[in-house]
């Protein structure tokens, strides 16, 4: 870690407890600043500020009071799920403090060499597969995952070294919170319109995709889904060299499909059939983790090695198990309508769907086409049913029923499969309704499947 001195005896708010804003409070504290932390939540919720305090870091919790700013602190480090129009940075924007985010602070104290991905799905699989090829046959130092897949990434960059590569998954939440993050490879996956609760418009949400690539120069890569033609467009702003991938559409350079063959400038890689994981989408994912892996000249070997034994990242399509016939799949990080459809396409055997959650004032008129061609019966729950019922029906779909609750879900599903089915979890919707986090209704998937089938859980 780089002890700059950036933040000595600077005075800092970090807004947002959890495990980004802990860690970037103690990194803060180490490297001479005045750090407080404040959460929404009540105290005895936060048992992790109790290290904190002990730290001498002073803590504010039980709600976001907008006079806390009145302090004139230097600089304001704020959790990416915390919007805008919050009190707190409300008062911070009015008196022109800097607001930036944890992934921010970890670039400013790290020599590690930044691969920074970001795009509205296949985040997390795509910073997955990079790591992993990264790793295999390195000589020196080691590829590290953080940001938004989970881990800090001030945890990671207080370790990492000159020698080291740091593989950021960077939501769009974060991406607003950056000033000087420089990726030396940026990769965009796709982008859709989400979050656009948060960002209000698709053009706000577009233009915080992009900051990813504000730093780069021509020395960088710019790794871009040449699949859609906004996508493509998007590349010109870039200063960066674009290395395009696609899956569909023909490309002279980077990385793409050809008659179920990938390849990297007219170089064979692999066939496409040779990736463990389902779906088309994890083919345009694996192309876009072979376009950064040569761009940054690592070998063949070193990518097939990997992507034909990657099994997959849990919750993102995950397979759970078999059991009479049947295979279950955890998808539950498809909160959106554009992951579900991606899920159910990437199926050639009939699929019994589980689908629902919080209701975010869409319908879901647009997947009627994959839940036509796809789906032989569904079970929905949470506070989508009755919409999610009225697209089921559309498609034509008769053996559907709605249920209160996951854990009544799971063994309805069962009952409508037969020997060769897919059983899959894949909810169009957040968690939110019934669920903290999409990873604990995956978890809970999973804790059923295994109740009703007396089976465990394949690693």
């Amino acid at each position: 870690m780089k002890m700059i001195e950036d933040y000595k005896r600077k005075h800092i708010l970090v807004l947002g407890a959890g495990k980004s804003g802990t860690n970037a409070a103690k990194v803060l504290k180490e490297l001479g600043a005045i750090v407080t932390i404040n959460d929404s939540k009540p105290r005895e919720e936060l048992p992790e500020l109790d290290e904190i305090e002990e730290l001498g870091i002073e803590t504010v919790t039980g709600g976001h009071p907008a006079d806390l700013i009145a302090r004139e602190f230097d600089v304001l480090v704020k959790n990416p799920g915390i919007n805008y129009d919050n009190p707190v940075v409300v008062a911070a924007q009015e008196r022109n403090i800097p607001i930036i985010a944890e992934v921010e602070l970890a670039a400013q104290i790290t020599d590690a060499e930044i691969i920074g991905v970001t795009g509205s799905n296949g985040k997390t699989t795509t910073v997955t597969m990079i790591t992993d090829i990264l790793n295999q046959d390195r000589k020196k130092g080691t590829a590290y995952a953080a940001g938004n897949i989970g881990i800090p990434a001030t945890e990671i960059a207080q370790k990492a070294t000159k020698d080291d590569t740091i593989v950021m998954e960077l939501s769009s939440f974060m991406l607003l919170g950056i000033k000087t993050l420089h990726p030396h490879v940026a990769v965009l996956t796709n982008i859709f319109s989400n979050h656009l609760d948060y960002h209000k418009t698709r053009e706000n949400y577009v233009n915080a995709k992009m900051r990813i690539t504000m730093n780069q120069t021509s020395d960088d890569f710019f790794v871009v889904n040449f699949d859609n033609e906004e996508w493509k467009q998007l590349s010109e702003r870039s200063k960066a060299t674009v290395v395009p991938f696609a899956r569909e559409s023909m490309t002279d350079k980077g990385a793409y499909e050809r008659d179920g063959k990938l390849y990297y400038n007219d170089e064979f890689i692999m066939d496409a059939d040779d990736i463990k994981v389902p779906g088309k989408q994890n083919i345009e994912n694996a192309l876009a983790a072979i376009a950064t892996a040569k761009a940054l000249g690592k070998s063949n070997f070193a990518i097939t090695t990997v992507l034909e034994t990657f099994r997959g990242v849990r919750h993102r399509l995950q397979f759970v198990l078999e059991s009479d016939g049947r295979r279950f799949y955890n998808d539950s990080k498809a909160t959106d309508i554009e992951a579900t459809q991606i899920a159910l396409e990437g199926f050639d055997r009939p699929i019994v769907l589980i689908a629902g959650g919080l209701d975010r004032g869409y319908k879901f008129d647009k997947l009627v086409p994959q839940l036509r061609e796809h789906v032989k019966a569904a079970v929905l729950y949470g506070e989508t049913k009755e919409l999610l019922l009225d697209a089921v029906q559309q498609a034509g779909i008769e053996n559907v029923t709605v249920v209160d609750n996951l854990s009544e879900a799971v063994p309805k599903a069962y009952s409508y499969s037969d020997d060769g089915d897919i059983i899959l979890l894949s909810p169009a919707n957040a968690s939110w309704d019934q669920f903290k986090t999409f990873e604990e209704r995956g978890d809970q998937f999973v804790k059923e499947v295994e109740q009703l089938t007396h089976k465990q859980e394949e690693e």
